[in-house]
């Protein structure tokens, strides 16, 4: 009677390692699936802008530097590595391409032309995408890094080497609020 007890109970503690560490192994694989998303739209994001800075040049060829500080932001960026760094070097390329468009306010045929409204359009549909992207990544870390911190499941993660993912913050750049002013 007594080993079959330690049997179910021996039973019950496997099934149990197996559920907690499989559910470990799933949220691992869904943050490196989303952190791939973000990936992809910051390639759409990084593809689109040499079309955007040459429809630009086309009609303001003497802002050269505003041109240029966009193309040496889009190249850092792109050689980002982990979220941290992600996020300041993305950063400086939302500025760079926010100076740029604000930049298209000085010429009035560069905003009627049907070129530059289409690169504005998919721009600020890959902005969505991104946004988007980023809040499903900060979900899946928020569910690994709880998950992580449980208990039973902290025991298994340390045993197993799991470790915490960094959230896609916002620089604090981007979380002032804009000014207005009418003059």
């Amino acid at each position: 009677m007594l080993t079959i007890v330690g049997l179910v109970l021996l039973l019950v503690l496997s099934a149990a390692v197996v559920l907690i560490y499989n559910s470990l192994v799933k949220l691992r694989i869904l943050t490196t699936n989303a952190w791939s998303d973000i990936g992809v739209q910051l390639k759409r994001r990084h593809d689109l802008i040499p079309n955007l800075v040459n429809t630009v040049k086309g009609y303001a060829a003497h802002e050269r530097q505003t041109l240029e500080s966009v193309v040496e932001a889009r190249s850092r960026a792109l050689t980002a590595t982990g979220p941290g760094q992600q996020v300041q070097l993305e950063g400086e390329l939302g500025r760079a391409l926010k100076s740029l468009l604000a930049l298209a306010e000085n010429y009035p045929e560069l905003r009627a032309s049907e070129n530059f409204k289409e690169l504005q359009s998919q721009l600020a549909e890959i902005e969505e995408a991104l946004q988007n992207a980023r809040r499903y990544y900060n979900a899946t870390v928020r569910d690994l890094n709880t998950k992580i911190q449980q208990f039973p499941s902290n025991i298994l993660a340390g045993i197993f080497g799991f470790e915490e993912k960094e959230f896609f913050e916002v620089e604090e750049a981007e979380r002032a609020v804009p000014k207005v002013q009418f003059e």
